[in-house]
């Protein structure tokens, strides 16, 4: 069966010229995200597993996991939990192959661990913390489609999106998190892992909103808090020079009350212990955004099994391939990708490829549209690229 790709112009206002676009991120600390990296890294945990004693990644989906938040007393040099956060990791996996037993449970719960003490650097995992673990073994029909075919049969009919390349706003609202948490951080350890940045180009002006859960032992009193957000304020400001000459606006905290002492401190950094429960897929999307600008899918990414779950596979391969076009077809000035599958089909067989493209002012488009159906092509014959990608930890999901 031949691919179905289709490549054909957009006519549609640049995302630049549009007078209104919205970008939010939520950071690796928020209660959703937490969620969708567990869900991960629990997925990427058991494919290592399953090779390790298998040979192969067997069936499994982690995609469920919950955050129930917990209950903390914060304040100025300390503060501390009162009620543990508690986390359910569950889903379904294959404990059993070929008379091999597999500790499942096991190696989620270490592999969730490990998450959890890497990104919540100032989290007591003994005393903070609750985790349990519940996977199920999954339908036989479904651990059935691991074994039909060289190339993976698709799980679902279902769709993956992807859009390239990323807006000025969407670059900024991006690295802002990320630089935040990484370089800032480092000087500044009372910023917590619990980050929104929401950011809106009201045409040529840029207000960013940040949201950011900060950790009491390390500030002293209000003032110093307000020291650290005016810092944050000044550091963001600069960084935004990097990523556009509009004008840009920067608001650290806006639903602080200041006469009732009212303001987002923290004992760990992160809102979940202290009312934010947290879920997969509420979060950002496998680009790292929430674009409403843009097409999206619902899909949660992490946590799915990246052999032949539709909602994973299509999301991470779209927004791949949409990257490699802007990057291999310069005459493409917006691209966006769908690629919808047919429960029963291999996943290189997808029942539409569809690109759609703004191109660059007097290009000819039948040359954009011969190249990007080159490329949709060559990823589909490599599809299971993504799978390897997905499993060595090459790929984001959230």
């Amino acid at each position: 069966m031949a691919r179905n790709i289709k490549v054909e112009e957009l006519l549609q206002t640049p995302i630049e010229k549009q007078q209104i676009e919205l970008v939010e991120r939520k950071g690796i600390g928020h209660p959703d995200s937490i969620s969708d990296g567990l869900a991960e890294a629990v997925s990427r945990a058991l494919c290592r597993e399953y090779i390790n004693k298998c040979g192969v990644v067997l069936h499994h989906n982690t995609d469920e996991t919950q955050i129930v938040a917990g209950r903390s007393c914060p304040r100025f040099g300390g503060g501390e939990v009162l009620q543990p956060i508690y986390i359910l990791l569950v889903g379904r996996a294959t404990k059993e192959f070929g008379g091999i037993e597999l500790a499942t449970e096991s190696v989620a719960l270490q592999a969730a661990r490990r998450y959890l003490k890497n990104i919540l650097v100032n989290m007591d995992l003994d005393r903070d913390v609750i985790m349990d673990c519940k996977l199920g073994t999954g339908s036989s029909d479904l651990r059935d489609v691991f074994k039909r075919d060289r190339v993976p049969i698709a799980n679902d009919t279902s769709f993956g999106v992807g859009h390239a390349p990323f807006s000025e706003l969407e670059n900024l609202v991006y690295n802002t998190e990320r630089q935040l948490l990484t370089d800032l951080k480092s000087r500044i350890p009372g910023i917590g892992e619990d980050m929104k940045v929401m950011g809106l180009r009201d045409g040529e002006d840029i207000t960013l909103t940040i949201c950011s859960g900060m950790i009491g032992k390390y500030i002293d009193d209000l003032n110093s808090y307000l020291s650290i957000t005016e810092e944050m304020k000044d550091y963001v400001g600069e960084l935004a020079t990097c990523y556009t000459e509009r004008d840009v606006k920067v608001f650290i905290n806006a639903g602080d009350n200041l006469d009732a002492c009212s303001i987002f401190l923290t004992v760990t950094g992160t809102s979940a212990e202290m009312g934010d429960d947290g879920s997969v897929g509420r979060g950002n999307r496998c680009n790292g955004l929430i674009t409403p600008n843009r097409p999206m899918s619902m899909e949660a990414t992490s946590g799915k099994n990246p052999i032949n779950h539709i909602g994973k596979i299509y999301n991470l391969l779209a927004t791949q391939i949409s990257r490699d076009i802007v990057e291999k077809v310069s005459d493409v000035q917006e691209v966006y990708v769908r690629l919808l599958s047919q429960i029963g089909t291999p996943i290189d067989k997808p029942l539409v490829a569809s690109a759609q493209i703004i191109p660059k002012e007097d290009t000819s488009f039948e040359k954009v549209k011969a190249e990007t159906e080159v490329i949709i092509d060559d990823w589909f014959s490599n599809v299971t690229k993504i799978t390897e990608m997905v499993i060595k930890g090459e790929l984001n999901t959230f």
